[in-house]
């Protein structure tokens, strides 16, 4: 079926490549396969035609590794490399080095890749082909007072984005001249920072982040397969998308798809990306990215135009013509499960699926690469498939989904399932009983997630310290727990307070078969992180809230600091987490380094506490709340 594909090598690992293994085979094409130590036995090694072993045991040594991967291709014979989405697949060096190999790239040139990956050149991209950025200044500043100026003359807040961000990594929001201060003076490269690699931009309040899912030929063929509104998101990342974006009017349709076939034609894209706004209440439509490369949301577009994306990427960089996308059809959502705990703040978790039951029946489709008995390990992504709900209209496939969710089943992490849940049954998001449709980027943060942060207490990232606050205070774990029993042949739901079941265990008055409980991060995890944050107040010593790698360390030795300072910046399951000091205090040590990895409770850095404490006494100012960056 394919002129020059004949045997892919796909860089990636889990669901996707899953997914582009599976086309692959229908297309006709035989298929290769990577996996580090940890996916192993994972479903996708064992459905490819070959499967080679990445040694090594972090992102760097195995997925991220270009000279491993191309030995690989050469090893294997392939002639292509699909390397899904994350990982390589927007490195322009990587993409060279297949092209280099005479292998067949499935993503755009390389040229393109350097023009759209770094967000500097990307906005300067947008403006020569008269397609408006958010408002800010497309180069890094250096300048304190450059900062301020722009923030005075738009206003809070604004956002300091790294160059080389992406997934809602490296983007600080800043709302006040103390904020800005502190974000300057902790990334001023007179302390080691990195301030060159940041820029400034507006933040837009209350937008919605919709999305143009694009394809363009080496013929100059262009096509939107669908709009999406990937509008409902957790620290900058994507939890829930759908297709088409609801509630759009057809001027700013007409404006998205204007704008996306301009951004194409600048950098003479081929391939599939997707071209990212912002739509003000205003309807006015700004710029924010392109994703050169698949997206883990292609499924709502794909059930909605009713065309295999994976098959029109191969098809194009294999030479031929795009398949026009025709008008839509129905009404798609995709829900991540991953596993993050909607009792801490979507914190990332980890552990043993004992469990899985995956929703069934018309209209659902299940794209995963995990089956029970399967570790989620923290080295990696957090997330362990999408479920994909499609139906007639927006309505239905609301009801549809809510239908799901009380079928799905996972036991032995966490998922945000429940938040789901609470999610398709808000009118603010389901626009049912006459409401309108009222659902911007930070909705589901300020209506389900905020909550005061006790980093500056802690020491600990908001997003974790959030949670563990607000369990602290209400309970230690569950309160209560569920089981099956039969009342006159009739099956019925028995939820019953946790203290009187563990009484009745401890007194042996009856056998109880508990359902399994999270391992590792899950059970537990609120008293023993609840007296790691008391401990690391007093101490002065900083640890580690979860097993990640160290991205930044923003304070050197001998340094003094604040109370809200930014210590080190930490990186896991693709989100950023902040650990700021509790208290005043001196870095008397740093343990760690940048690209270290690091387990939960392994100490960061050591402050001298009791200095902080005499310079408070000596009224010296300390800095304000930090919150979540």
């Amino acid at each position: 079926m394919c002129k020059n594909v004949n045997k892919l090598l796909v860089a990636n690992r889990g669901e996707i490549a899953l997914r582009v293994i599976r086309t692959a085979r229908e297309m006709g094409v035989a298929t290769v396969a990577v996996y580090a130590e940890q996916d192993r036995n994972a479903q996708y090694v064992q459905l490819a035609d070959e499967s080679y072993v990445l040694s090594g045991d972090t992102y760097k040594d195995t997925y991220l590794n270009e000279d491993k991967l191309i030995d690989i291709l050469h090893r294997s014979n392939a002639n292509a490399v699909h390397p899904g989405y994350g990982f390589l697949s927007e490195v322009p060096s990587f993409a060279e080095k297949v092209e280099h190999a005479g292998a067949i790239w499935i993503g755009p040139h390389p040229q393109a890749l350097v023009d759209l990956g770094d967000k500097i050149t990307a906005r300067r991209v947008a403006k020569a082909a008269t397609v408006p950025p958010v408002p800010g200044i497309s180069e890094p500043v250096r300048e304190l007072r450059t900062l301020l100026d722009f923030a005075h003359t738009y206003g809070y807040p604004v956002m300091m984005k790294r160059t080389d961000g992406g997934g809602g990594r490296g983007i600080s929001v800043v709302n006040d001249d103390d904020g800005m201060r502190r974000f300057y003076m902790n990334h001023d490269a007179m302390q080691g920072g990195d301030l060159d690699e940041y820029f400034i931009e507006k933040f837009i309040d209350k937008a919605r982040h919709v999305e143009t899912q694009c394809g363009r030929d080496r013929f100059g063929g262009f096509t939107v397969y669908s709009t999406r509104d990937c509008s409902v998101q957790r620290r900058n990342q994507k939890l829930i998308e759908e297709a088409p974006a609801p509630f759009l009017p057809s001027e700013v349709i007409e404006q998205l798809e204007t704008y996306s076939r301009r951004l194409f034609e600048r950098v003479n894209y081929i391939g599939l990306g997707t071209c990212e706004f912002m739509v003000t209440p205003q309807r006015k439509v700004y710029f924010l990215e392109v994703n050169p490369r698949l997206q883990v949301e292609h499924t709502v577009s794909e059930e909605v135009c009713g065309l295999d994306l994976v098959r029109e990427q191969i098809t194009i960089a294999d030479g031929g013509h795009l398949t026009p996308a025709p008008e839509p059809r129905g009404h798609s959502f995709e829900l991540r499960i991953t596993s993050e705990d909607p009792a801490t703040n979507l914190t990332p978790s980890s552990g043993t699926l004992e469990r899985i039951v995956w929703p069934s029946g018309p209209g659902v489709r299940i794209d995963t690469g995990v089956e029970t008995g399967d570790t989620i390990s923290p080295k990696f992504d957090s997330m362990m498939g999408k479920v994909v709900i499609t139906a007639q209209d927006r309505a239905a496939a609301v009801a549809r989904v809510r239908r799901a969710l009380k079928e799905l089943v996972i036991e032995g992490v966490p998922t945000p399932a429940s938040l789901y849940e609470r999610v398709f049954s808000d009118d603010e998001f389901t626009a049912e009983h006459g409401h309108a449709f009222d659902v911007s980027t930070k909705w589901l943060e300020r209506k389900y997630l905020s909550r005061e942060p006790a980093s500056v207490r802690a020491g600990q990232p908001a997003s974790l310290s959030a949670g563990i606050a607000d369990a602290s205070e209400s309970h230690k774990g569950p309160i209560s727990e569920s089981f099956v029993i039969e009342v006159n042949d009739r099956r019925v739901k028995l939820t019953v307070p946790t203290d009187i079941v563990n009484n009745l265990m401890g007194a042996g008055r009856a056998r109880v078969a508990k359902r399994p409980t999270q391992p590792l991060r899950g059970q537990g995890l609120h008293a023993v992180e609840t007296q790691k944050t008391a401990d690391s107040g007093r101490s002065g010593v900083i640890a580690a809230p979860m097993q990640a790698v160290v991205t930044r360390i923003n304070v050197a030795e001998g340094q003094s600091v604040a109370k809200g300072d930014l210590l080190v910046v930490l990186e896991s399951m693709k989100m950023e987490n902040y650990v700021y000091a509790p208290v005043n205090g001196t870095v008397t040590k740093i343990f760690v380094a940048p690209a270290t990895g690091v387990e939960a409770g392994e100490t960061l850095v050591t402050l001298d506490v009791d200095g902080a404490q005499a310079r408070d006494k000596s009224g010296a100012a300390t800095a304000g709340k930090a919150g979540a960056q």
